[in-house]
């Protein structure tokens, strides 16, 4: 895994190499920005993540996960900040964002 100096710079670089889906949180899935796709825990894999810790406040921490699917032939980002666990979401998506491949 590469070391960036800001989130900016793993997206840019994460675009650059096919990660151009963006992803959202749902309660048991992720979903492509435009709502055309939808991956559930079996149907993605982590592939990278990289933490970002804000210099004062901890409300700024936040992964960049760097997600792919074999099943859809895709490749996407999504970003959320620490403590995804605090998310309203199912449990094998939470075990899922929590032991990446």
């Amino acid at each position: 895994m590469k070391d960036y100096r800001t989130m900016v710079d793993a997206l840019n670089d994460l675009k650059s190499r096919g990660f151009t889906l963006d992803f959202n949180l749902a309660k048991d899935a992720l979903h492509s920005s435009d709502k055309t796709i939808t991956l559930h825990p079996d149907d993605f894999e982590i592939a990278e993540l990289y933490r970002f810790e804000g210099p004062s406040d901890p409300a700024d921490n936040s992964i960049v996960y760097a997600i792919k699917s074999d099943k859809y032939n895709i490749k996407g980002t999504f970003i959320d900040a620490y403590g995804v666990y605090s998310d309203d979401i199912s449990e094998d998506l939470l075990k899922k964002l929590n032991t990446p491949g």
